[in-house]
């Protein structure tokens, strides 16, 4: 189990926002220069070489910056780059599976949807923290299902996990998510469409009570 602290803003990159490498890698190091403190790598369209090797820089970016690194679904490739852990979907195969691949002291995550009764099971079973929505309508995932603001509440008094919101949020309205419980806030278009990536991660992350002033 991850003994890192699990709070803050959590970007998600997304390939078509971020066409190529070098995009990739100066967006990633002003959203963490504006105070992201995780990263997940989302890439379904990319052929597995160029993945690897996208990953492996962030990887590195992340590391030298003190950022955590995660990877969305794909335990070999967050093997193969090292990557600090792995987030899984619902239908990206078991935790036990993923612990027993990345170790003990990698950081896994599982998407919950909108419900408690997925989030709890993926407590039993060794995830480091947990992700529920849609909160708002999203960009990146347009279908999803919206979960209320009540989850987050219920989730922290139900939960030993950090939790994390996602879907649609905005420096207007995640202030909502994190005052209902929300210890992180996974954005994707609103931080990487953002004009000035750096000032807009540093918006989202003044919005955190405990936010470091480091960056």
């Amino acid at each position: 189990m991850s003994t890192h602290p699990l709070s803050g803003l959590y970007g998600i990159t997304d390939a078509t926002l971020l066409p190529d490498t070098p995009t990739l890698l100066r967006a990633c190091e002003a959203a963490i220069g504006g105070g992201m403190k995780l990263l997940q790598y989302r890439d379904k369209s990319n052929p597995a070489a160029r993945r690897l090797e996208q990953a492996t820089a962030l990887r590195a970016l992340c590391h030298r910056h003190g950022c955590i690194f995660l990877i969305n679904d794909d335990l070999e490739l967050a093997r193969a780059c090292h990557a600090d852990g792995v987030h899984l979907g619902q239908k990206d195969g078991s935790l036990t599976l993923a612990r027993k691949r990345l170790g003990e002291a990698a950081i896994i995550g599982r998407t919950c949807h909108d419900r408690l009764e997925l989030a709890l099971q993926a407590e039993a079973e060794g995830a480091d923290y947990v992700a529920f929505g849609a909160f708002f309508p999203s960009r990146t995932k347009p279908g999803a299902r919206r979960a209320p603001l009540a989850l987050l509440r219920a989730a922290r008094a139900r939960l030993r996990l950090p939790t994390v919101a996602i879907g649609g949020l905005s420096v207007d309205n995640a202030a909502e998510v994190i005052a209902a419980g929300a210890d992180m806030i996974a954005v994707v278009h609103a931080l990487f469409a953002a004009p000035d990536i750096r000032a807009r991660a540093a918006q989202f992350s003044r919005l955190f009570p405990t936010h470091s002033r480091d960056h």
